[in-house]
């Protein structure tokens, strides 16, 4: 049932014109009656109302109001309409990870039967959970290139009802076409769901190219310090407050009010992050390509990358702030182990990645991204670890490739930094 205009909560007096930077630090709530500046943090778990009929017009959404903290609580509020007004999206659902997210997003629009066409090229827990876990329930997902456009219309059945991909892929930095991509779903009936996790609003904004849905892991630079777990679906007032919100209604994939409190703040600074963190990275791509003992850098921003014109069509100029590199294999004696079936030769290509990134000191090694700190992670055996090889060949994930997701430390801190373990590899 829609909720009657005048039932509707208040929304802040903004300019309708108001950029993205004045959006990332003002959209919201307006404040409470004590006038408070930051964005109040609202630690309850139900509300109270005024009498019994006013408390079941709310439950029956006769009036938008706050009820329980599982489905409505006004931080999360203002956390779901600031990433809606950056994103250029109606609505935003809230949720405790951006893995619960992809699941939001399934459980409330399929069903047994229905089909997905995704790109072979996402994180490694996406494709284990729509071939897995929702295979499990007669949801078919078919994978294909990241960026040839056929293999998707190819693809496409007639039980097809989602079309999923992350643009740029985790961790090749491959880049889609969204604008194809949307109209080959549009024209079949389906909906296009695109990962705005490695640019963030600040850099793309997929519904401007035709995209119907936008996933986020709040976890990464929508936060940038790596602090809480977030997630959230951005796309139409009739799905997210429909479908979606029936589904996390009942089942629960709910953001605390802490992290979305935290999420929030960090909003405040995610344009000029980016800029400098993707500057950052411009320059430490373009150094590593200069290194003899790397094989290939995969970086939107370089001229070398195979879709660096479409990227900077769709990433207003700029790259973003994650690369990835693949390293010449090492000569010498197998150190390390890995999964059974791994040639020698892989074996020595994860020798080599391991040695440059045990090598560093300022490089944090984890396999999150969107920090200010840079971090350094093997995605084959992290990210991508519980994959099988011929899955992360297929997407290009090999033995050799080290992922960066840089920081703002100083750029010659950096380059240090990985010289210590790439000077040193026996080529």
């Amino acid at each position: 049932m829609a909720t009657p205009e005048n039932k509707r909560l208040p929304r802040k007096d903004l300019p309708p014109d108001a950029r993205i930077e004045t959006l990332a630090v003002r959209e919201g709530l307006p404040a409470t009656q004590w006038g408070e500046n930051s964005e109040a943090l609202f630690l309850t778990s139900s509300f109270n109302h005024p009498d019994a009929a006013t408390a079941a017009a709310r439950f029956a959404n006769e009036e938008e109001a706050f009820v329980y903290s599982r489905f409505t609580n006004p931080t999360t509020m203002m956390f779901e309409r600031r990433l809606a007004a950056l994103e250029g999206t109606e609505a935003c659902i809230a949720t405790a990870s951006g893995m619960s997210a992809i699941l939001l997003l399934v459980m409330g629009l399929l069903k047994s039967g229905d089909h997905i066409v995704c790109s072979q090229s996402v994180f490694g827990s996406t494709i284990s959970l729509l071939q897995g876990q929702f295979g499990k329930f007669g949801v078919q997902t078919t994978f294909v290139s990241q960026t040839d456009v056929q293999q998707w219309r190819d693809a496409m059945q007639p039980n097809t009802k989602l079309l999923f991909a992350e643009t740029p892929s985790n961790p090749m930095t491959e880049v889609c076409d969204i604008a194809a991509l949307a109209e080959i779903a549009h024209s079949a009936g389906a909906l296009l769901a695109v990962d705005n996790c490695f640019c963030s609003p600040a850099l793309q904004q997929p519904v401007k190219l035709g995209a119907d849905l936008i996933i986020h892991s709040g976890t990464k630079y929508l936060d940038g310090q790596g602090r809480v777990l977030a997630g959230a679906v951005c796309g139409p007032d009739a799905i997210i407050n429909g479908p979606l919100m029936a589904t996390l209604r009942g089942a629960g994939m709910t953001l605390s009010p802490f992290n979305a409190w935290v999420v929030l703040k960090g909003l405040e600074t995610l344009s000029i992050r980016m800029a400098a963190q993707s500057a950052n990275a411009l320059k430490l791509a373009q150094w590593l390509e200069l290194q003899p003992a790397i094989d290939k850098v995969y970086y939107p921003g370089l001229p070398s990358h195979p879709q660096h014109a479409l990227a900077m069509q769709q990433q207003s100029g700029s790259g973003g702030a994650v690369l990835s590199f693949t390293l010449k294999p090492s000569t010498g004696e197998i150190t390390v182990t890995g999964p059974q079936g791994l040639s020698d030769e892989a074996l020595r290509l994860r020798q080599a990645a391991f040695h440059v990134i045990d090598h560093t000191r300022l490089c944090s090694i984890t396999s999150n991204l969107g920090d200010t700190k840079t971090l350094i992670t093997h995605p084959s055996s992290t990210s991508h670890g519980r994959l099988q090889e011929v899955q992360r060949l297929a997407a290009g994930v090999t033995q050799a490739m080290v992922r960066v997701a840089v920081g703002l430390e100083h750029i010659d801190d950096l380059t240090a930094d990985l010289a210590r373990g790439l000077d040193t590899l026996s080529t």
